[in-house]
Parts: C-alpha cells; sequence; structure tokens
C-alpha cells in the first residue's frame, strides 16, 4: 500500500510539474508566433528565405509538444457517457478507413455484435484508439499493410485489439514503449502510448502489447467489469 501511495504521489508531482512547465512555455511561444507574423506581414519578403519555414515548423513542433503535455496532464479527468460500444468503435474506424485506403493499407475488422453499452469518455477514449491506430499505420512501410481491429466480451469484460503487420518492436524496447518522453521515432515526444494508457486506466482498464521485429504488433485495450458495473 505504501509503495502504491510513493508512486501516486510522485505520479501527481510530475504532472504538476509538466503542467507548469506547459503553462510557462505557452506564453512566451504565443508572443513570438505574433510578432514573428507581424515581421511576415510588414516585410513579406522574409518568407522567401529558407530559414523561415525551418523556423515556423520548429514553432509548430513546440505547440504540439505543449498540446501532447495537456493531453498527459489531463488523460485521467473523464467525463462519461453511456456509449453502444460497437456503435462507437464503427464511427471511429468509418473516420480513418479513407486515409488508409489512401496509403494502400488494409482495414479488417471483427466486432461482435455483443458488445455491451458502457460508460465512456468519448473523447479520451477515441484519442487513446487513434493513437494506436495511427501507430500501427506508420509501422507499415510495405505494400502489403493490413490492419486488423476485433472487439469481443472476455471474462473481465470487453477487449478491443489493434493488430498491424509492421515493422515490429524490439525486445528492448517493449518495457518503455509506454513510459513518457521515450520514443524511437525522430520527430515524436514519446507521449502518444502514454497518454493512451492513462486514458485506459482511467476507465478502469489496462492495456497490453505483443510484438513480433518484421511481423507486426498487437495491442490489447481490456476495459473491466468496474465500467460493466
Amino acid at each position: 500500500m505504501q509503495a502504491n501511495t510513493t508512486a501516486e504521489q510522485l505520479q501527481k508531482e510530475f504532472q504538476y510539474t509538466l503542467s507548469r512547465f506547459s503553462h510557462e512555455i505557452r506564453n512566451p511561444i504565443a508572443l513570438i508566433s505574433s510578432e514573428l507574423q507581424m515581421l511576415a506581414s510588414s516585410h513579406p519578403e522574409i518568407t522567401a528565405y529558407d530559414c523561415w519555414d525551418d523556423i515556423t515548423d520548429n514553432l509548430e513542433y513546440v505547440r504540439e509538444l505543449l498540446n501532447d503535455l495537456s493531453d498527459y496532464n489531463n488523460a485521467d479527468r473523464l467525463t462519461l457517457t453511456d456509449t453502444d460500444l460497437r456503435s462507437y468503435l464503427e464511427t471511429i474506424l468509418s473516420g480513418v478507413k479513407t486515409t488508409l485506403d489512401y496509403l494502400g493499407i488494409t482495414l479488417k475488422t471483427d466486432i461482435s455484435h455483443s458488445l455491451p453499452t458502457l460508460p465512456l469518455d468519448r473523447v479520451k477514449l477515441r484519442q487513446a484508439i487513434l493513437n494506436l491506430l495511427r501507430n500501427a499505420e506508420e509501422s507499415i512501410s510495405h505494400p502489403h499493410g493490413e490492419i486488423l481491429i476485433r472487439a469481443y466480451p472476455v471474462s473481465e469484460g470487453v477487449c478491443i485489439s489493434i493488430q498491424d503487420n509492421g515493422c515490429g518492436i524490439n525486445a528492448e524496447q517493449l518495457p518503455d514503449i509506454f513510459t513518457p518522453f521515450v520514443t524511437s521515432k525522430s520527430n515524436g515526444s514519446g507521449l502518444g502510448l502514454s497518454v493512451t494508457r492513462q486514458v485506459i486506466k482511467a476507465h478502469g482498464g489496462h492495456i497490453e502489447v505483443e510484438s513480433t521485429p518484421g511481423q507486426g504488433s498487437t495491442f490489447r485495450i481490456f476495459l473491466g467489469k468496474v465500467l460493466l458495473g
């Protein structure tokens, strides 16, 4: 019990520090952005310089990082709505299918008709699922890409699995993939999977992963009986 209390306290202190950091950075970033817009307005020729695009791209990256920090800090603050899980998942997948078709990635689904109605934060769980779908999409670089989404009842509640046939994850990386700021992507913040786990945990569930390098990965979201009442 003491160990759990200490871990929760450290987590809260960490989130508080991130929140303060994010708040302090947002103001100067907003000022810099406004000043750059004024410069471009009064001296439009400046936008022709190669370094101008680099400056604006890096500024946008900082904004995205701050948004990721905000998502991480607020992942456990839920607004629950009773949700037909099957219909909810079909809506999410309908929204991503066009992009996957464009990329030449086949989307397969196996959604049970026996899924219950659950109290969910529809926005945050959608974000968590889209994070996993985005990772699956980015892991595929060959012309025969497939992503399989399954959802079915299990003894502890419901399982939603997202399986891809992408590059997979090395065994050395697996223990740390949900750790904040740990990423193998050159332009990643390392917060996407952390946010995903936080959101699922806040729903009373948990997430598991299996992966084989060169063959692909499977992430499984378990939404437990605590949600089923």
